[in-house]
């Protein structure tokens, strides 16, 4: 299973020739599952402008697999990140990351994305990537 953040579907939405874009259609295919999470979910969502794309893509999130984590702990597990890269002199651009990061990290599933934030991420945990 992958988990495929924000930053591709939006990509993807937008028609984007992108080699990770191209990863999703392949991995939408059937070579793997996709599999999503709150954070995502609302993050796509709430850049869709129009209502009828909202309804079709609303529809199309609900046939994933929804990850679950305790919210306390995932919280604090996301800020553990955060907190471990500051130390290291990373500087996370958007903490949603690091609570997408380690839903990964939890279930030990790689991230399909692009966005420069989960490669420093990984750097420096278990996250792992998949390599589009």
């Amino acid at each position: 299973m992958i988990l495929v953040d924000t930053s591709v579907w939006i990509d993807a939405f937008n028609g984007k020739p992108l080699r990770h874009v191209e990863s999703l259609t392949e991995i939408l295919s059937g070579e793997a599952d996709v599999c999503t999470m709150q954070t995502i979910v609302q993050e796509v969502l709430q850049g869709i402008r129009s209502d009828s794309d909202f309804e079709n893509i609303k529809y199309r999130f609900e046939g994933f697999p929804f990850l679950t984590l305790d919210l306390r702990e995932a919280a604090i597990g996301a800020a553990q990140i955060y907190r471990h890269l500051r130390k290291k002199g990373v500087s996370i651009r958007k903490p949603n990351d690091c609570l997408i990061a380690h839903y990964a990290i939890s279930y030990h599933l790689e991230i399909l994305h692009n966005d420069i934030d989960f490669d420093h991420i990984a750097r420096f945990t278990p996250l792992l990537i998949f390599k589009a």
